[in-house]
């Protein structure tokens, strides 16, 4: 294996020593351009794509070649060429394939003969995808998105020319905005399941990174064809040749065609009903082995694709040996004009050197799935001239030389006086009137390094609760890299100020992460120091965010936000280890002080009787006394066969399909410090989202809990359950959306809890028209907690999510033992675009993680 790799590389580095390029054009019989042709060497994998001008080359030795030449829906061509010490134009010239019909089409009372076809590919469909076990290749990608259009404005959010310049775009918004190319090693392995892919090299327009090369494999002798990792439908698309494809498509022989002595039937398939996972094109079969010969099928909203207006697949596959058929050539061509935003682009790749069954040597397979060779993006532009085998456009030559260009000058000045004063000037005055509405975000350039800060908007930190009346939070920061320990450091300060009990809490978080440069970024340490006042939720959680509660007391007199403060120190510690494991470790001491309300203002006079005392009613009777608490927390995490990505410089978790398990232990030591807490408690949970194709998504997080002493224990360290009282949704799988936010909070010796939801996504809904025309999806499950016999309380919900791509309503029913049912509406975020929007708050600033 690493012979061949050093051969091989051996090869293309000093090609253009011996070699010459056989370059060309690809015409239709009509005197068209015809773009992404396969040129092909007779009986090899190793050839060529045309580009989207029709523009081909490939780099040969001195010899005699067979060049096949084939386009799906024309016929192949073949020509025979002798290659001296001279460079050889040639062009191609492709005849529409000649389809012949049988008989049998035009005969009435018959079934198509395509379905005769079809029902043979699919008795054939799971032979050919376990055909291999194991095989290797190389693969060329090209990735090209141009925008046509783009807007002044964005969602309210001013796209200026200074943008659209750095964008590469012209005065009218269009231009190319991302160009790359790769050249990679793939071997795969079916049983055990292993894949591994070795970028040699890696280029994209204006940037010396390397780029996201992912190869996309789409294979439809699969029943479920996945694109793009489930990105464009979580669900898949229904292959044509699928097992129950016949109940999905319609089919129409539309004729055959004789190639390299083997007869193909073209088949047309169309979905049978609209707003289903379906393509539209065409497939072709070839007669008696019934395998996949080309495809050329599309995707549209109207057949579940997300994100996309639209996107157009085409295969063109090869022998890799006379039973093997295997991809040659793949393009991916899409178009996207949403929100006056209009795109297009074209992902093109291209598979040679197919080597079938080969040989791994052990611990070959690793949890690296992709490594990107450490001089992966240090190329030189001879390198990739002679060994893309899809030549550039003239638009991109032209993109790579400008982008290219501007990125060294940037770079290559960024330590003079000159361009450092210009970055700093380009940023603006400074207008510090502009922080009451937006966000201070500023760089400071100098030669020693580069550091940011900034202020986050007033007016987000503005806020209203009956303990302090209006609250404004101040909140800077300051962060800097340090280059020589690779290191980041930021500072946060939080100054808040009570105007009704006229109380200021000022704190500061201090965060360093350390990430081991020779390890590729994998082990990584943060420490955290935070210290001060502050106001914090008896539930740590914060289960309900400020913005919510001031509206709901103000407008309603519901003031479920608890308070109380504390002068704090925290010290915390993280570290996340090579195998996934990791570990965070939290020493907190706290001197408590309990807040009461200072007034009952709302807007309507009548809601004030609503109001509640400042603690949590629910649990205790009255305010809690003033009380010290040191408290030590564990927490460890690990998901299984977790994946990588490895760059030349950074190490990077792709996930796994195992699910996360989760341990904290927690413990409240007396007599440090004064403390009065004496308690320990646990929990355990294990979550995960189980994609099952058509049948939706499965989320669950479940887990148990307790208490093994409970010595001395105050309400702030009960285990709490996150309520909802409001019609926003809470937090989703960590939530109950009807109960009381300190309804169920326990010191109970052992608690069970589970969150299970299942996401349809377009299953059920798509029978119904108006529905299935607007893209909502149904979404159902249960949130349930046992604690003992006479405490247990579960709540059912169904709603529909992906309203407007953001949006999700639940209806909710729940049940708690010897009181009667209760019901409600909850409104959150799900779907398309919802779902990367969260619900509720992740916590308090002296959290921390990955």
């Amino acid at each position: 294996m690493k012979r061949k790799l050093l051969l091989f590389l051996f090869i293309i580095g000093t090609g253009r020593l011996f070699a010459q390029k056989v370059y060309g054009t690809v015409f239709t019989d009509k005197g068209d351009l015809l773009p992404y042709a396969s040129i092909n060497i007779k009986g090899t994998t190793v050839g060529s794509d045309a580009n989207s001008n029709a523009h081909f080359s490939i780099t040969l030795s001195p010899g005699t070649y067979t060049l096949v030449c084939q386009h799906i829906g024309y016929a192949a061509t073949e020509k025979k060429i002798t290659i001296g010490n001279e460079d050889v134009n040639i062009s191609f010239i492709l005849n529409e394939q000649k389809l012949v019909m049988q008989d049998v089409v035009i005969r009435a009372n018959r079934e198509d003969p395509a379905y005769a076809i079809i029902r043979h590919a699919i008795k054939k469909r799971s032979y050919y995808d376990k055909q291999v076990n194991a095989f290797e290749c190389d693969l060329y990608t090209k990735d090209i998105i141009k925008l046509y259009n783009l807007p002044d404005k964005i969602m309210g959010q001013k796209i200026s020319v200074g943008d659209k310049n750095e964008m590469g775009l012209d005065s009218t918004g269009r231009g190319i905005i991302y160009l790359s190319e790769s050249l990679s090693h793939i071997a795969s392995r079916k049983k055990p399941d292993a894949f591994k892919m070795n970028v040699l090299s890696s280029r994209v327009s204006g940037s010396k990174e390397v780029g996201l090369t992912f190869p996309t494999f789409i294979s439809f002798y699969q029943n479920n064809v996945d694109v793009f990792d489930g990105k464009l439908n979580s669900r898949g698309f229904v292959s044509p040749i699928a097992d129950g494809a016949l109940v999905f498509y319609k089919y129409k022989y539309l004729g055959s065609f004789w190639e390299d002595g083997k007869e193909i039937n073209s088949i047309r398939i169309t979905p049978r009903r609209k707003y289903e996972p379906l393509f539209s094109g065409i497939i072709n079969i070839s007669e008696d082995d019934w395998r996949i010969h080309s495809i050329d099928v599309t995707l549209t909203q109207k057949a579940a694709l997300e994100l996309l207006d639209s996107l157009q697949i085409t295969q063109l596959y090869t022998s890799a040996t006379p039973d093997v058929w295997r991809v040659k050539n793949q393009v991916l061509s899409f178009r996207l004009n949403q929100f006056g935003i209009n795109l297009a682009g074209n992902f093109v790749s291209v598979y040679y050197n197919y080597l079938i069954d080969p040989v791994f040597p052990k611990k070959y397979f690793d949890n690296v799935v992709i490594k990107y060779d450490t001089a992966a993006s240090t190329r030189s532009k001879a390198y990739w001239d002679s060994t893309r085998p899809v030549p550039l456009e003239k638009e991109e030559v032209k993109d790579y030389k400008v982008k290219d260009s501007l990125y060294d000058q940037r770079n290559d000045s960024v330590q003079t006086t000159a361009v450092i004063d210009s970055l700093n000037k380009a940023q603006g005055k400074l207008q510090l009137y502009t922080v009451i509405w937006n966000d201070i975000d500023r760089t400071n350039y100098n030669k020693k390094g580069s550091y940011n800060w900034g202020i986050h908007a007033l007016v987000e930190g503005l806020e209203y609760n009956t303990m302090e009346g209006i609250a404004a939070n101040l909140q800077p920061y300051f962060e800097k890299y340090l280059r020589h320990s690779y290191a980041s450091l930021s500072v946060e300060p939080d100054i808040r100020y009570g105007f009704n009990n006229t109380h200021l809490n000022p704190s500061v978080n201090i965060g360093l992460e350390m990430k081991d440069h020779t390890d590729k970024n994998i082990n990584r340490h943060i420490w955290n120091l935070s210290g001060g006042k502050r106001v914090s939720q008896f539930n740590k959680s914060s289960p309900i965010t400020p913005i919510i509660n001031s509206l709901g007391t103000l407008f309603w007199g519901e003031n479920f936000l608890k308070l109380y403060e504390n002068y704090f120190v925290n010290f915390g510690y993280a570290r996340k280890f090579k195998n996934g494991l990791k570990l965070k470790i939290d020493g907190l001491y706290e001197d408590r002080l309990p807040l009461d309300n200072t007034t009952n203002f709302t807007f309507f006079k009548k809601d004030s009787i609503y109001i509640t005392p400042n603690y949590p009613y629910e649990q205790i009777s009255a305010q809690f006394p003033r009380h010290q608490a040191v408290i030590i927390s564990v927490d460890l995490s690990i998901r299984p066969g977790q994946k990588y990505i490895e760059f030349p410089h950074s190490k990077v978790s792709i996930g796994s399909n195992f699910p996360l398990f989760s341990l904290n232990y927690t413990k409240g030591v007396k007599n440090i410090l004064g403390s009065d807490v004496d308690f320990d408690k646990w929990r355990f949970m294990i979550s995960n989202d189980a994609n099952l194709k058509l049948a939706g998504t499965l989320k669950y997080n479940i887990g148990a809990g307790g208490f093994l002493n409970t010595n001395a224990v105050f309400i702030q360290d009960y285990q709490h359950f996150n309520g909802n009282r409001t019609l926003s949704a809470g937090d989703y799988l960590n939530s109950f959306q009807l109960a009381g936010y300190y309804q169920f909070s326990t010191t109970a010796n052992i608690f069970g809890v589970g969150h299970v939801e299942h996401h349809f996504n377009g299953l059920l809904t798509n029978k119904i028209p108006l529905l299935k025309k607007l893209d909502w999806n149904l979404v159902a499950g249960s949130n349930a907690l046992y604690i003992n016999t006479t405490d247990h309380y579960t709540e059912a919900f169904i709603g529909l999510e992906n309203i407007f791509k953001i949006f999700r309503v639940d209806f909710i029913e729940g049940y708690q033992y010897s009181k009667p049912n209760i019901t409600g509406i909850c409104i959150g975020t799900g779907g398309l675009l919802g779902n990367s929007i969260s619900n509720g708050s992740s916590g308090e600033k002296d959290g921390f993680g990955f």
